[in-house]
């Protein structure tokens, strides 16, 4: 058996230096962004604000994009403590309607966060393995409803894209028009046409109501 080396002292504060040097950056980013948004947002800004020379930062985050997508995947881990959260023993539908209102809600709280995570990005650039992992939470309720044949679609991707259009939706004219009176269930009744128009009832239930509106976001 191979004994481990303890750390030394010295290697215990680079280490700590490092991690001290990486959320001064992340948070210095995150309060650009939030401040001025991603157009007004730049490296020598950045080098203002958290103090840290541009080599420093290109050491810790490659590009401007590793940066943004540091900072995108720490604030979707947060997302994904909230989907886990969620009953897994539930039906698939009220699933899907659970997994909608904290994304919403997350959308919300979070609007230009989400604006980086929902912006155009070559295919040569993958998305924050967080995302992935997001969207992998849809899936499965998904798969669940065309494996019992209550999905009117087959098409995984299909059912997928009616979903986030609706939530897209939702989120962006929410943040988008702050000043315009949205009503409160507008979240619980769009998703509850969307599901009666793409989910069968289960079976027994009653085929006008394949899963009822939950709170409002």
């Amino acid at each position: 058996m191979v004994s481990q080396i303890a750390e030394t002292p010295a290697e215990r504060r680079r280490l700590r230096q490092r991690t001290d040097a990486q959320r001064a950056i992340l948070d210095a980013t995150e309060a650009l962004l939030v401040e001025d948004g991603y157009e007004q947002f730049s490296m020598r800004r950045l080098v203002e604000r958290c103090g840290y020379t541009a080599p420093t930062i290109y050491r810790y985050f490659r590009d401007k994009r590793g940066l943004i997508d540091a900072l995108l995947e720490e604030r979707i881990r947060r997302l994904l403590a909230r989907f886990r959260g969620i009953p897994s023993e539930r039906d698939p539908v009220e699933t899907l309607r659970a997994l909608a209102e904290e994304f919403v809600r997350f959308g919300l709280e979070n609007p230009t966060h989400y604006r980086l995570l929902t912006a155009y990005r070559p295919e040569s650039e993958p998305r924050p393995p967080a995302a992935e992992e997001a969207e992998a939470f849809f899936e499965q309720p998904l798969e669940v409803l065309i494996r019992d044949g209550r999905l009117v679609t087959k098409d995984l991707e299909e059912a997928k894209q009616c979903l986030w259009a609706l939530l897209h939706g939702v989120i962006s004219l929410r943040t988008s028009r702050p000043d315009y009176a949205w009503s409160s269930s507008l979240l619980a009744t769009s998703l509850q046409a969307l599901l009666h128009g793409l989910v069968r009832a289960a079976p027994g239930a009653n085929p006008a109501d394949p899963a009822r509106p939950r709170s409002s976001v």
